[in-house]
């Protein structure tokens, strides 16, 4: 028997409630700020409750962009750059990663271990120690200003390689034992069998990925010039700079509301299968 405690319960919830103010106060203010003109935003004292400026804003940062920062770039065109560069940095993650692991745990092949801690030392590598050679390589071979060299070169991850090995561990060698005499070949005990018991960890993986990818700012600032190519995380730096000149915080809020929507549809979307993929130890 659960003994009540109502002191207790009521000082979590309080806790409870006093981090969520915590947490959401600071997306109010930008949310109160995205719903006024420029010259409210500019007054003493801010205004704390929303105004009636929310759809012109919206449709001047979607559409014409802020003019103040990258030659007034619309809006979707970086959110598209961002979506696609994100996608495909977390997709690419997982398909490499789950192919290696599979390789590593069931093939056996001469020095299978010395690669998979070849590649498990690259975690000591990240982008920030290799970045002027893989600038180098990527310029060399003319994509620069594109989505594959926005995305090519952080698609490589020791992190999720050394995940799906482990969870490729767990299952039991009895379940190989018994595709084989089912007459199922390794792709198909790779599809049918080793993917379905890897969809939550497939899942929690994607979700850290695609946030991992949304929020790149060094590496889609060295390798894009042309404005077309510019991410939403580029524009909020730029609109910031732009702003010691002739703040429009208004639109900058507005921004930063659209930057933050995509993970969070992402994260809410597969919240089941995030918590699942991160907690679950038994296949």
């Amino acid at each position: 028997m659960v003994e009540r405690r109502p002191m207790s319960d009521f000082l979590t919830h309080a806790g409870l409630m006093l981090s969520v103010l915590l947490i959401a106060f600071p997306v109010w203010v930008a949310f109160v700020a995205a719903t006024h003109d420029a010259a409210r935003m500019t007054q003493v004292p801010l205004p704390l409750w929303p105004g009636d400026h929310l759809w012109q804003n919206l449709k001047v940062v979607l559409i014409d962009g802020y003019t103040g920062s990258s030659g007034g770039v619309p809006m979707w065109l970086t959110l598209t750059n961002s979506l696609v560069m994100a996608l495909a940095i977390a997709i690419g993650k997982i398909v490499i990663s789950l192919l290696a692991a599979y390789a590593v745990v069931y093939f056996r092949f001469p020095l299978r271990m010395l690669f998979f801690w070849l590649i498990f030392v690259t975690l000591m590598l990240p982008v920030e120690v290799r970045i002027l050679p893989t600038y180098e390589v990527v310029a060399n071979l003319g994509m620069l200003n594109s989505y594959a060299g926005l995305s090519i070169p952080l698609i490589a991850s020791a992190t999720a390689t050394f995940m799906f090995r482990q969870v490729f561990l767990t299952i039991p060698e009895e379940m190989l034992e018994s595709a084989r005499m089912d007459g199922a070949g390794p792709l198909r005990f790779f599809w049918d069998i080793l993917l379905p018991l890897s969809r939550t960890n497939i899942a929690a993986l994607f979700v850290i990925l695609f946030t991992y990818g949304w929020n790149q700012y060094l590496w889609p600032l060295l390798i894009t010039t042309e404005p077309h190519m510019t991410t939403i995380v580029m524009s909020i730096k730029q609109m910031l700079a732009a702003a010691e000149q002739s703040p429009q915080w208004n639109l900058i809020m507005m921004t930063s509301l659209l930057a933050m929507l995509p993970p969070l549809l992402v994260v809410v979307v597969m919240q089941r299968l995030f918590v699942k993929g991160l907690t679950e130890t038994d296949k």
